[in-house]
This record gives structure tokens, C-alpha cells and sequence, in this order.
């Protein structure tokens, strides 16, 4: 795995889920194979980096047909460990938290969210989107009986650490973070910031010098 990881870059393993969405979409369709210059044309890549992100999979295509669409599906889901269930749980019932568990696009990569935390009473007992609001004090337990692999932080920024803490000594082995604090983790732990503030950010600044 740690060769894997070291092959790919960050940009390569953020375009394969666009590969793999539009491969999917292809599946469907009942075609067969498609070519690097195709799926960059389509995705409004270059073909040559299709060529160098794929090729990470290890796949080979063929000459004057491409790749076979199916195998390149697997190869990329292998690769990025999407054809595996993670178990997941949210920390923070709020409308965050809410928006994440009505999301039904994680399941098909593979992380299953089970339930979420939150230490309001108020929402503690509560069904959102068919998950039940458990007591903060019961995550612990809770993710050593269900092999908890991903824990996903949507508490205020406040909190934030506080709940890092509790996931790391709870063993969970990654952690999504939706706040803005940098949180202080052991080297083991794979933390994956996702503040949208940050990105609004950049999508303001580029606004601001567009032309």
C-alpha cells in the first residue's frame, strides 16, 4: 500500500472519482472500452495525463481500442480502496452533519455512515436520514463494537479538538475534518481537512481577479 500511495499524486487521486463517475456512466450505456483521448476530451483533460493518472491502476490499454471500461472501473475503485466498506460516524447532528448523512453518494464509494454523535439531549434519540442521534458518551464503545474506520467531524470549531481526541483514543484510524481547526493528531492518525470556508476562499480571490 505504501508504494501505492507514494505513485500517485494528490491532483491524480483527486481526478479518478471524475474517471470513475464517467466510466460508470458509460457501463450503463453498454460500451465497452474507451480510449485516453476520449475520457480527456469528455473530462476536459489532457491525454497524455489521463494516460500518466491511469496508469497508476495498473492498467494497459490497447492499442487502437483503449481501455476495457469495466476492468478500469475495478482497477480504479481497487486502487483507491472503494470496492472495501469503511464504517463510518459523524460527530455533530447539526445542519452539517444532517446534509452529510442525507448524502447517499458515499455508500457507492464505499463509507458507510452509521450514526451520528452529538452531545445535545435535545437531538440525542432522533432519526436523520434513517441514522439514529446517539449520546456523545456512548462513541467509545461504539466504535469498538462496529469497526468504526473513519470518524467525520462536523462539531463547532470549539469543539473540534476535543472530539479529534476522543476519536483517536476511541482507535478509530482516520478522521474528516468539516471545521477550520488544525487539529493536533498522532503521526499515525490520516486526517483529510474539508473546511469549505478554505475553498470559498480561493473561489472568492479568483472571482475578485477574473476578467
Amino acid at each position: 500500500m505504501a508504494n501505492e500511495i507514494s505513485s500517485a499524486s494528490v491532483p491524480t487521486l483527486r481526478r479518478l472519482p471524475l474517471y470513475l463517475h464517467y466510466l460508470k456512466q458509460l457501463k450503463e450505456k453498454e460500451i465497452l472500452y474507451i480510449s485516453s483521448t476520449t475520457l480527456a476530451k469528455q473530462l476536459k483533460f489532457e491525454a497524455i495525463q489521463v494516460r500518466k493518472d491511469l496508469a497508476v491502476t495498473g492498467i494497459v490499454g490497447r492499442p487502437k481500442i483503449g481501455y476495457p471500461v469495466s476492468e478500469l472501473i475495478k482497477k480504479i475503485e481497487r486502487f483507491i480502496n472503494w470496492d472495501k466498506t469503511m464504517n463510518a460516524v459523524i460527530v455533530g447532528a447539526g445542519a452539517l452533519g444532517s446534509a452529510l448523512l442525507g448524502y447517499t453518494g458515499f455508500e457507492d464509494s464505499g463509507l458507510k455512515i452509521l450514526s451520528a454523535f452529538d452531545a445535545d439531549i435535545n437531538k440525542i434519540g432522533s432519526v436523520i436520514h434513517e441514522r439514529p442521534v446517539l449520546s456523545l458518551n456512548d462513541l467509545p464503545k461504539y466504535i469498538k463494537e462496529n469497526n468504526i474506520s473513519v470518524g467525520i467531524i462536523t462539531v463547532p470549531a470549539s469543539s473540534a479538538q476535543q472530539i479529534c481526541d476522543l476519536l483517536v483514543s476511541a482507535k478509530v484510524k482516520s478522521i474528516w475534518n468539516f471545521t477550520p481547526v488544525v487539529l493536533e493528531t498522532p503521526k499515525n492518525i490520516i486526517v483529510k481537512n474539508q473546511d469549505p470556508i478554505r475553498g470559498l476562499a480561493e473561489l472568492t480571490f479568483r472571482l475578485k481577479h477574473s476578467k
